[in-house]
């Protein structure tokens, strides 16, 4: 078993139809020579007695036709092609070279093609010992006929070995070539073949998980598109719901209504343009990604550091809290250590980050709620805290939308940067958001 895939090696794959009948037109057409060779072998008169003209095309037939089975059903080829060579032989059909190619290309393919390896090595096995029988049976009967001897010189001539002794060990040489050679180039077509399907698999594997990458890359890019449009939207959804409050209260309680209520549409105003900057923004990184599919859109979330967007970072934080303590949360900010360069990807998160926060403190808490917003630089790190404070009798909720995402889409940013992100309630009642990435990471990213 493959322990990667938990399936079973590749073998080689079946013939198909084409396979089949070239196997076939092949057989009919070495049929036919073989019948040629016969003829013109019986021409010579080299060899007076041979058997019948039906007799030897039907050994003939029998040795060589059954090579259109050769890659559909290889161990009954070679069976039959056997034992067709061996009839013809013993019975002295005079035809040598096609049948001799015929019982090669039947181990041959045996070997090939049989998906049963160890049918295909008994089948083997069982062919070479009977005709390694047939051989030392036929030696013994050329060692022992006088024709053969007469035919061999006495003498050595000065050699170290006897003219029959050179015969028969000739004779053996070529067999151990023979049907070792037929063994050998069948085992290695088996392990070329078994070698092609495999990465042939591997190809069909890998191009399915390249497929699979692809859509998980869109499905992380619309995950992001969502967060950034949640975060950059949302904020100032929350600031113009509060702003629109406090111009209808001022309008209906306070003696300077039409002012109070003229600063908050001044800020709606400003907090819609804003929203509509941001959307804008994100659309123009979507529309410059160009292409279609998963390249496209990778494109568009690989280059965060040149979107718009990215003029939002930990420089504007101040402003932040500005903008959160204009809407009725006191909001402090402080920066503690020696400013260090953050790397553009990571200074707009840390933004998100304190956006989000900010945006859910407007959103959950009630009246006497304060928040401080904190930036500590320390040795190779930049660290990000927002924490609110609340009324003692107010239990701490957690700080997420609607939607359940707020905390999920701050902890997605900051862990996507290498960092780490805590957020969990106050002993004092309210709730803290803390936020630590490494820089060298950061730039990295």
């Amino acid at each position: 078993m493959d322990p990667q895939s938990e399936r079973p090696l590749a073998a080689r794959p079946a013939p198909g139809p084409a396979a089949i009948r070239s196997d076939a037109l092949a057989a009919v057409a070495l049929f036919l020579t073989s019948v040629l060779t016969m003829a013109l072998t019986r021409m010579t008169g080299l060899y007076p007695q041979v058997p019948g003209p039906a007799a030897s095309l039907a050994l003939l037939a029998l040795a060589v036709l059954p090579l259109a089975l050769r890659r559909s059903r290889p161990w009954l080829c070679v069976a039959l092609v056997a034992l067709g060579f061996g009839l013809a032989g013993g019975v002295g059909v005079p035809e040598y070279l096609i049948t001799q190619i015929s019982l090669f290309t039947g181990l041959y393919s045996e070997g090939a093609w049989d998906p049963d390896r160890r049918r295909a090595v008994w089948v083997r096995g069982l062919v070479v010992a009977a005709m390694s029988v047939w051989l030392l049976v036929s030696l013994f009967r050329a060692t022992t006929d006088p024709d053969v001897l007469d035919a061999l010189p006495l003498d050595a001539s000065g050699w170290s070995l006897s003219p029959l002794v050179a015969y028969m060990l000739i004779q053996l040489l070529t067999n151990v070539l023979y049907f070792g050679g037929a063994w050998w180039f069948g085992e290695r077509a088996w392990a070329s073949a078994c070698d092609r399907a495999r990465l042939e698999d591997l190809a069909r594997e890998l191009s399915a998980q390249r497929r699979h990458a692809e859509q998980q890359a869109v499905a992380l890019e619309r995950v992001r598109i969502a967060r950034e449009l949640h975060d950059a939207v949302a904020h100032h959804v929350s600031l113009i719901g509060v702003q629109a409050g406090a111009a209808r209260l001022a309008l209906e309680a306070r003696p300077d209504g039409a002012r109070v209520a003229r600063e908050a549409l001044v800020r709606i105003e400003d907090a819609s343009r804003s929203a509509v900057d941001d959307m804008h923004s994100i659309l123009h990184a979507l529309r410059r990604g160009g292409g279609d599919g998963p390249a496209g859109v990778l494109e568009a979330g690989a280059d965060d550091a040149a979107h718009p967007t990215a003029s939002l970072g930990v420089d504007r934080l101040p402003e932040l809290a500005v903008e959160s303590a204009a809407t009725g949360v006191p909001t402090t900010f402080t920066e503690i250590g020696a400013p260090l360069p953050v790397p553009p990807l990571v200074s707009l998160n840390l933004y998100r980050v304190a956006q989000e926060a900010l945006t859910n403190v407007r959103r959950h808490d009630g009246p006497g709620t304060t928040a401080d917003v904190r930036l500590r630089h320390g040795e190779g790190w930049v660290e990000l805290e927002i924490a609110n404070t609340r009324p003692a009798r107010r239990l701490a909720r957690p700080m997420s939308g609607p939607s359940g995402l707020g905390l999920v889409g701050m902890r997605e940013r900051v862990e996507s940067d290498g960092g780490r992100f805590e957020a969990g309630p106050l002993s004092s009642g309210g709730w803290v958001v803390r936020a630590r990435v490494p820089l060298s990471r950061g730039t990295e990213s």
